[in-house]
């Protein structure tokens, strides 16, 4: 009979994308007021989908990426992007209104996931043949592979987590639940 084993922490990390820096700065203060302190931030850069959101965020996006210093269970994930899609529509909410500074109808995209040691994951509420469903509407994805010393993309991975960019951050992600694992002792081990 096959044993369970106790599940390494991982490090939280969210997707921040939007045409405009103040309503990718007020996402990130949200992540960490409710996530807590970030490890890193990265410095924004293009984001582009082919045309796929131009209608409901507009063009000329921008993305950050962050982490959370904290590492913690992976379980959550669904919740996070539940969390994510309500802090979305939350913002959405509130601007929109006669004469809105965002006229779009998403002025704010948020994609959280998560890094172990092994891989980067993704939460969607796309289903598609390489997603698990988790619950209430939301799948998870492994984008990115930690194999031979490095980050190794799928087919199906998006062409912003290919970059060397993502790949370091990645990286450092990784870097940073390696450090704290060794320190605490969290390893994977039976129960």
């Amino acid at each position: 009979m096959a044993e369970i084993e106790l599940v390494e922490p991982v490090i939280r990390i969210c997707a921040v994308i939007s045409r405009y820096a103040e309503v990718r700065q007020w996402a990130i203060e949200r992540i960490t007021d409710r996530w807590g302190q970030l490890v890193l931030i990265s410095h924004d850069f293009p984001f582009t989908a082919g045309g796929f959101y131009d209608a409901q965020m507009g063009r000329d996006l921008r993305k950050v990426m962050v982490a959370c210093r904290q590492p913690c269970q992976p379980d959550g994930l669904a919740e996070w992007k539940l969390e994510t899609n309500a802090w979305e529509r939350e913002f959405a909410e509130q601007s929109q209104h006669p004469g809105a500074q965002y006229p779009e109808s998403r002025p704010l995209n948020l994609d959280p996931g998560y890094v172990t040691q092994a891989k980067l994951v993704l939460a969607t509420t796309k289903d598609r043949d390489h997603r698990l469903y988790l619950h209430d509407g939301i799948f998870a994805e492994v984008t990115l592979n930690y194999t031979a010393k490095q980050w190794v993309s799928h087919r199906w991975t998006y062409p912003d987590y290919r970059t060397d960019e993502m790949k370091a951050f990645a990286q450092q992600c990784r870097d940073h639940l390696r450090e704290h694992i060794q320190a605490t002792g969290q390893f994977r081990a039976r129960v």
